[in-house]
């Protein structure tokens, strides 16, 4: 015999208001089993569902209309690309024709061997020996940069490598963050001043690495240098992976200047001290420099 049976809870109701100009500068925050409203002229998005003829939050967030569409934006929440997002992933799977990526979102992401450049940049239809040859140009483990070429019905992202800029990574450090602290920009790829380079992935990877000379346009993407890297770089590059540590403990926004402000801000500390003791201050120091050299 199967019952019915709910659980107590406390839920409250979330008045949306129909005219909209008195709350355009308010959102609300809902937890799971807030009720939002209980008009039924509203439609329902994503992260609400329908309860006893009422529109219930099924997640944690802000409710966001637009016209007669009510959804919830997940406050933390994997990656859900959208098509031109530059991404840093790895490689856990090889197939017939495609590799698997993880890419920080719900389902992993697809690299098509018809979606990335052959060695030397030839431009010819992928043949038998390319497919049997895969693992010589990416394999299990491998890092890359890729951008989102398309997204499929169920979510997952279609990935290529078609430009230079793309392809396998080298010798650097991956810094796993939230991807709602990567600000949007027109490019996500910098040569910074202080020796290193950044790569700021919208799925939440950042990969730092030192600034390479020329690059070998012949390896179509693959080519990884095996250099040595100096101590002078890498003391670099550990005092940007602290920094970035520190401004996303604190939930600001990364992107090129703010990162460089924070950097500056940690010169007179050791390295080491830069994510533990003056996080914190570091974080301030940079986001009062982000308001006085923008305001």
């Amino acid at each position: 015999m199967a019952s019915d049976m709910r659980l107590p809870v406390l839920r409250k109701a979330v008045s949306v208001s129909s005219a909209g100009s008195d709350r355009a500068d308010h959102k609300d925050l809902v937890v799971p089993g807030d009720v939002i409203t209980s008009d039924p002229g509203f439609m329902r998005g994503h992260g609400t569902y329908i309860d006893e003829e009422k529109l219930t939050a099924s997640v944690a967030g802000e409710v966001e209309r637009v016209d007669k569409l009510i959804c919830v934006r997940p406050i933390k929440t994997r990656f859900n690309g959208e098509v031109g997002d530059v991404v840093v992933g790895r490689i856990t799977e090889v197939q017939q024709k495609r590799w698997k990526v993880e890419t920080n979102s719900r389902l992993d992401s697809v690299l098509l061997l018809s979606s990335v450049n052959l060695p030397g940049g030839e431009l010819r239809r992928r043949s038998a020996e390319d497919e049997l040859t895969m693992r010589d140009y990416l394999q299990e483990g491998d890092l890359i940069s890729a951008e989102v070429q398309s997204v499929f019905s169920d979510g997952a992202l279609l990935l290529h490598t078609r430009s230079l800029k793309y392809g396998k990574l080298g010798q650097g450090v991956l810094v796993q963050i939230s991807p709602a602290l990567i600000k949007r920009q027109k490019t996500h790829f910098h040569n910074l001043p202080c020796g290193a380079s950044i790569i700021l992935g919208n799925n939440g990877f950042v990969w730092l690495y030192p600034t390479p000379g020329q690059q070998e346009e012949e390896a179509g993407g693959f080519y990884t240098s095996l250099e040595p890297v100096s101590l002078a770089d890498r003391e670099v590059i550990s005092r940007l992976r602290n920094c970035l540590l520190a401004l996303a403990a604190h939930k600001v926004l990364l992107y090129d200047t703010s990162i460089l402000y924070c950097y500056e801000s940690s010169l007179p500390h050791q390295v080491r001290d830069c994510s533990s003791r003056t996080g914190w201050r570091l974080a301030a120091l940079c986001f009062d420099s982000v308001v006085d050299r923008q305001g």
